[in-house]
């Protein structure tokens, strides 16, 4: 997987990247934990998730934030770190100009700057949100949510309780034309500890289903 350094708004991000065999392959963004917490894009999560998409025949790209890692400058507090994954979406699309099919997938504190970027970027045409801090920000932001996506919460998180993810993924389902593929994994905490293959399972399935029901669609 080549390592790519790109410009971003603080100075340059370090990220690494799979380009698809496949011709005008679909794209997908990935997003990494909090970088006060440790988070990087080595994150074992946000690998998964990489690879995920990378086996499902996408051109993928996974980046460290401003100040992790070689990435230059310093944590910004989320709104520096939501400009930072707009850089990165921007070379992702710059390196595959025909691409048509965008998705984004983010853990935890990428979950949130994912989201963000979803009512920011018309474009994105799907979404995974692992165990989104939805007890930690204000998600109201998702109002109307363009698009429905893949929501996982782990049942025994104490970082995130189910709970509050559960009002969240309420509050989107009664968004008119908006659905939400909702999985909470039984016993899984928030590092998700054992169940890695069960996340990459569930992407899988849920992106499947999504582009084969888009093929299916009647045309306008």
């Amino acid at each position: 997987m080549p390592e790519v350094m790109f410009a971003g708004p603080a100075g340059r991000l370090e990220g690494r990247y799979h380009h698809s065999h496949e011709p005008n392959a679909p794209l997908a963004l990935i997003l990494h934990p909090h970088p006060l917490q440790g988070g990087t894009m080595n994150n074992r999560i946000t690998y998964t998730m990489y690879q995920t998409f990378q086996n499902l025949g996408f051109s993928v790209l996974r980046y460290n934030s401003r100040g992790v890692g070689r990435s230059q400058g310093e944590y910004d507090g989320g709104i520096g770190e939501i400009s930072d994954a707009a850089a990165a979406l921007d070379w992702l699309q710059m390196a595959n100009t025909n691409s048509r099919e965008l998705w984004i997938s983010g853990y935890s504190f990428g979950a949130f700057v994912g989201m963000q970027l979803l009512m920011r970027r018309p474009e994105i045409q799907g979404w995974v949100s692992v165990a989104p801090l939805a007890n930690h920000y204000d998600f109201n932001f998702l109002a109307p949510c363009p698009c429905g996506g893949l929501m996982i919460a782990g049942e025994a998180d104490t970082v995130v309780p189910v709970g509050e993810i559960d009002k969240l993924v309420e509050k989107l389902n009664a968004q008119k034309g908006i659905s939400v593929d909702y999985r909470v994994l039984p016993k899984a905490n928030h590092i998700f500890a054992n169940e890695a293959d069960k996340i990459g399972q569930a992407i899988e399935e849920h992106v499947k289903e999504i582009i084969e029901r888009r093929k299916e669609a009647p045309l306008d």
